[in-house]
């Protein structure tokens, strides 16, 4: 749905973290056929994402 909604541009980052939903064939080829490149989180490491999150909840904060 976000590919129909945005239509993103090519060569966009998509990271996740390992969960199966993510790593699945299927959703890896439809990331491949619209172009995107696939990122996922370090084995065990829960802090991959913590600045970027730390960061946008200061943006959300200071919108409100």
């Amino acid at each position: 749905m976000a590919i129909a909604f945005r239509s993103p541009p090519k060569g966009c980052i998509h990271h996740t973290d390992r969960g199966p939903q993510y790593c699945s064939h299927d959703y890896q080829k439809i990331l491949c056929l619209n172009g995107f490149k696939a990122s996922m989180s370090g084995k065990s490491n829960c802090y991959d994402n913590a600045a970027v999150e730390t960061f946008f909840k200061t943006i959300k904060a200071e919108l409100i």
